[in-house]
Order: C-alpha cells, then structure tokens, then sequence
C-alpha cells in the first residue's frame, strides 16, 4: 500500500526547520532517493510537436531548480520562487520588471554592486533612482515622486548594518502607490520574513548565507504578487539569467541546514560585537544587537535574531588594513555567509564601486563574516590582528 504524502507547506503544523527539509524535496518518485537528483539536461523530449511534459528547454525550468524555487518560497512564506545563476542576476530581472522613466527610491547604504546596477547599467537605460536613509521616514516621503515604482529595502544592510523598519516602509511605499522590495540576503527567512510584514518581494543572494558554504553562486526572488510572478516568470526565461542544476542542488542542500547555521552565526557575532565594543583600538561597532545600536528595537521586533555580521571602525585606513592582514582564522577574502568567518575592508573592496558616491563607505571601516568556528578561536584571532 502506497501512503500518500502530505505536503508540508499546507500545514501550519510544520514549522520552518521541518520545511527547510521537506517543501518540495518528496522522495523521487522512480526510485525513492530521499535527496533531489541533479537534472542534468538542457532540453526534454516532447511527447507530441509543442507539447512537452513539463518545459521545453532548460532555461525555462529544471527539476531541481524548481524544488529549491518551491522550498525557499516557503520558507519566506511566498507563493512562487525564482532562482539565478547569481544574486546581481536576480537583481537585474527584478529592476527589469521595470521600465525607462520609472523611479526607484534606494537605501543609502547598500550592497555596492546594487548601487553599480543602478548607476551605470539601469540609469542609462532609463530607470532613475534616488539613495535615501531609509529609516527617515520624512525623508523617504521627499525622496519618492509621481514616477516612483519601488523602494529598495536592504536590512541589515551592507556594509553599516543599518535597521530599516519594514513594516512601516512598506505602508509609506503602497501610500504612494509603489511596491517594496527587501534585500533579506544578511538576516535569511531564519531571522526574518519580510513578505509577513508588508514587503512586495523579497531577493537574495544565495551565494551567501542561503548556500552557506562558500561553492556556489546563486540568487533569488520570492514573491506572492501575481502580477510580478507573471512578469518575473517571462523574463526568467527571456533573460536566461538561470542557475545551473547543480549550484541548484547546493542551494537546496543549504536550506536544509540553514536554520541551525544561523543560530552559530548570531551566538558568534554576538560574542565577537561584545568583545570589539570594550576594545581600545575599536572606535565604533556596527551590530543591530547591541543595545545601544540605533535599529536595535527594531531588529529586535522585526528579527528572530541579529545575524552573523558585524562591522566596526579602527580610526583610520592605515589600521583597517593592518587589521585585516593580520587575521589567520578571518580569512581575508570578499563575500560572507559561508561556515568559515572572512574579513573584508569595504572601502577598496565590495564597496568600491561606491567610491566618491553618496554611499561612500568609511575608509577605516571593517566588516567581519563570523562563521561557525568557536567563538573564542575568533575572538582570540581578532585580538592578536587588533594589538
């Protein structure tokens, strides 16, 4: 007798680790292997003369492509995922959804590459943006126009870990009839599910936290709105910016330990943002659980947790450099999220393409990625690089 199988994104009785294991990944049904086999094909046989089974060609849909898009958006509790070969592929289709004229309100501290997108791909194509602190709400409502579709959320944001409050952005943006769409690649749907509070969309760049490992480059979109699934849903295969199945299946295998990831994430840089905040050489630290952090009530609202970054001041460029070179266990490499802590200097680094901007990131600043490792292995290691 076969039991059928209920599927755990219709029940409130399965909670987000069971669904990291379970939303869409059901036994394959030839063989019964309990992981998502790795599709490897670019086109299917069509059973008659445009009519296949499922898709025609593989930019369009890929089996293990599809149970990762079916996982991540329940876990960020969505109707429909999207997944690309990279976050800024994600990005790039989500701006598309747009057109010349239309306006896009940014956060003012951003990932760089977002800000490069804007400024020097999309601008020039005709889309118009303005950079904005985004937890002013006065100063949003002067930043949006007649022309203005979208408010770009990023928080915790990169490099500053800046706190937006996306409750109350989000009802500011549908006020003036705009969509909003949060970056929630540094908290995860782990600490924070954006969707739930108002947001329109939600992307990410999978190749951090999401993957967790450091092999894998990917991004994605989750959203409910019908009307942006049908158009995110043409452009995916019209701009064939699509994952390959087997960073598909890396991703999918994140998410399954994404949930208990996190939690050494948040208990290391929890430690680590302690140990920085009574350090002589440390002039700033740059943490949303810290009390004294300007969005600490709100991240404490709208966050399970407060995540894995942390970045902090040393006073000036000279010492920043000198820190980041002298780490061992703080491998000094760009990107974060994975199970090994990284230390980056923004300035010259991920933010360079910021540089001379409104978004210029202090010179002396360093970010940390702090990793799974024990936190008293790191905090020694930031010790040594900081005397």
């Amino acid at each position: 007798m076969t039991r059928e199988r209920r599927d755990p994104r219709s029940s409130d009785r399965s909670r987000f680790e069971t669904r990291a294991i379970h939303a869409g990944q059901n036994p394959d049904a030839l063989y019964g292997a309990v992981t998502v086999p790795i599709y490897q094909t670019s086109t299917y046989a069509q059973l008659e003369v445009g009519v296949p089974k499922v898709w025609d060609y593989a930019r369009g849909g890929n089996p293990t492509r599809e149970a990762f898009q079916q996982a991540l958006a329940s876990l960020e509790g969505g109707t429909q995922g999207f997944a690309f070969a990279s976050g800024l592929g994600a990005e790039t289709t989500m701006l598309l959804a747009l057109g010349p004229g239309d306006h896009v309100v940014l956060a003012d501290d951003v990932y760089g590459g977002t800000y490069r997108l804007l400024a020097h791909v999309l601008s020039p194509w005709g889309l118009t943006f303005t950079a904005t602190d985004l937890s002013d709400l006065d100063a949003l409502s002067a930043a949006m126009t007649p022309a203005t579709k979208l408010v770009w959320v990023e928080t915790p944001s990169n490099p500053l870990l800046k706190i937006v409050d996306i409750a109350a952005v989000g009802a500011a943006a549908h006020e003036h009839g705009a969509r909003m769409v949060v970056d929630n690649t540094f908290a995860t749907p782990a600490l924070q599910r954006p969707l739930a509070l108002g947001a329109d969309a939600v992307v990410h760049s999978v190749t951090k936290y999401i993957g967790g490992h450091s092999d894998l480059i990917g991004g994605a979109i989750v959203t409910s709105d019908e009307e942006w699934i049908d158009r995110l849903g043409f452009l995916v295969n019209a701009v064939g910016a699509v994952p390959g199945p087997m960073d598909s299946y890396l991703a999918l295998r994140g998410l399954k330990t994404l949930a208990v990831r996190m939690q050494a994430h948040c208990a290391g840089a929890r430690a680590v943002a302690a140990f920085l905040e009574s350090h002589p050489a440390v002039t700033t630290v740059h943490f949303p659980g810290l009390d004294d952090h300007p969005g600490h009530e709100v991240a404490a609202r709208q966050m399970g947790d407060f995540g894995g970054m942390v970045s902090f001041r040393v006073g000036s460029a000279t010492k920043a450099l000198e820190v980041a070179r002298r780490t061992e266990l703080f491998f000094l490499a760009e990107s974060l999220g994975g199970v090994e802590s990284l230390i980056e200097v923004p300035g010259p680094m991920t933010h360079a393409s910021v540089a001379g901007s409104p978004l210029e990131v202090p010179d002396d600043l360093v970010r940390l990625s702090v990793g799974i490792e024990h936190p008293d292995d790191l905090i020694e290691d930031l010790d040594r690089a900081l005397s």
